[in-house]
């Protein structure tokens, strides 16, 4: 009996391992969310690397992360290495693509707990009453990608972080534009009082 359940589950792993191996080598996760608030107050918070402590799902995870920023302040080049505890790991982000109140195109370069190198896409299209924003994430699918990929949980994790992430971006892009809308009216108070 016991070389009849040994079998057993041998071939279920074995079967698991198959299935696990069939699925698709590359990933995309992708979440949208129209944003009330002007493109480029959106687009200046993802350009901006030092500004993703606002609204980054990420940024939080490890209130003891360290972080050091490369290159230009903003814009392509520009860069972000992070190191945290065993939740956050470590890695970069650098700024491969820019189009203002457009696109913002990153590679992101996990090191730690895993080596990984995938893209991530912020495009901002018109939206009916404000801006859609698209958070995607792709790259290749390791055999450890696949079986995560197979069995939901990188959709749900993942998916989950950039729903979180494009609320927050909301809630900081608001914030942007209503001061940038003060800022505005209290220069054009004084040339008004003359």
């Amino acid at each position: 009996m016991a070389k009849v359940i040994g079998i057993a589950i041998v071939m279920l792993i074995a079967g698991m391992v198959a299935f696990i191996a069939t699925r698709p080598d590359s990933f995309l996760i992708a979440r949208s969310r129209e944003i009330h608030a002007p493109p480029e107050a959106i687009h200046a918070l993802i350009n901006n690397l030092s500004a993703w402590r606002q609204w980054s799902p990420y940024e939080n995870v490890d209130p003891n992360m360290t972080r050091s920023y490369e290159g230009p302040a903003e814009g392509v080049g520009a860069a972000y290495a992070y190191q945290g505890n065993r939740n956050i790991g470590s890695g970069k982000m650098t700024i491969l693509e820019s189009k203002p109140g457009e696109l913002v195109a990153i590679r992101l370069e996990f090191i730690e707990p895993f080596a990984a190198v995938n893209r991530a896409d912020f495009t901002l299209r018109p939206g009916e009453k404000g801006t859609l924003v698209t958070w995607s994430m792709s790259g290749p699918n390791t055999f450890m990608g696949k079986a995560m990929t197979a069995f939901g949980f990188m959709e749900s994790f993942v998916g989950g972080q950039q729903e979180k992430g494009l609320a927050d971006l909301e809630t900081a892009a608001k914030e942007l534009a209503r001061k940038s809308t003060q800022s505005a009216r209290s220069e054009a108070s004084p040339a008004l009082a003359h």
